[in-house]
């Protein structure tokens, strides 16, 4: 059955995406890119309104976990300051895919290996005393990219975050939904700017996504246990590997 356009699959597929990527404090704008180009849209065509329903799961998953607790600004704001200016660079450049999706997926596929067999949570470690010189230069690349690839970066953020010990599952949680956030606005201003913007499938698809968010986030700033929160990262990062490189 075709609804505006789209099989009816789509809309629980988004909904579950949703809820996986925000329990962990992702948008899942790569989950959404592989669903719609699965469903058979053109590759080019999914990148604006998958930024525009991370906003969504993002905006949910950032004030879940803040409400919980799990805010860390003195963590955030260097690397997203950076970051912020440098995906809306990205997001005006124009990168063929094949020179990002098999060096991105390889670096997915391994954090998500990291993350799937580890025995037990991270803990949070002090932040080093040479992490505000550190956290704009890596806050740059990671805003570059994802303004290239057409995600908000959380997805590369949290590995980062908890394999250097600079946060545990939920405080990454909750600085890769903020980031991911103002890296997707920033990444859509410069598609609206530079004409790539295509706002048709973002109304269709917005009620099914900010359930499965609401869900979600909820549940992983609240109930799911941090190793739990770290196999889920496990599994989003892998299923943003197999996207990148096989879809």
């Amino acid at each position: 059955m075709i609804v505006a356009g789209l099989p009816l699959w789509v809309w629980p597929g988004v909904a579950l995406v949703a809820a996986l990527y925000g329990s962990v404090g992702h948008g899942g704008a790569s989950g959404y890119i592989a669903l719609l180009v699965l469903a058979g849209l053109a590759a080019e065509r999914v990148a604006f309104p998958a930024l525009a329903l991370n906003l969504i799961v993002a905006g949910l998953a950032a004030w879940n976990f803040h409400r919980a607790g799990h805010s860390r600004w003195k963590l955030l704001w260097p690397l997203a300051a950076a970051s912020v200016p440098a995906a809306f660079f990205g997001g005006v450049w124009y990168l063929p895919p094949h020179i990002y999706r098999i060096i991105l997926g390889v670096t997915l596929l391994a954090g998500a290996a990291r993350f799937l067999f580890l025995q037990k949570a991270v803990a949070a470690r002090p932040l080093p005393a040479h992490f505000t010189t550190m956290a704009p230069f890596i806050g740059a690349v990671l805003g570059l990219v994802s303004g290239l690839v057409g995600v908000g970066g959380g997805i590369f953020l949290s590995p980062l975050l908890m394999l250097l010990g600079w946060a545990d599952a939920r405080e990454t949680a909750w600085a890769s939904a903020v980031f991911i956030w103002v890296n997707s606005v920033a990444g859509l201003t410069a598609r609206q700017l530079s004409g790539q913007a295509d706002w048709a499938l973002v109304p269709p698809l917005a009620a099914a996504v900010l359930l499965g968010g609401a869900v979600g986030s909820w549940l992983g700033a609240h109930r799911l246990p941090r190793i739990v929160l770290q196999r889920l990262n496990g599994a989003v990062l892998l299923l943003a590997s197999v996207k990148l490189l096989w879809v």
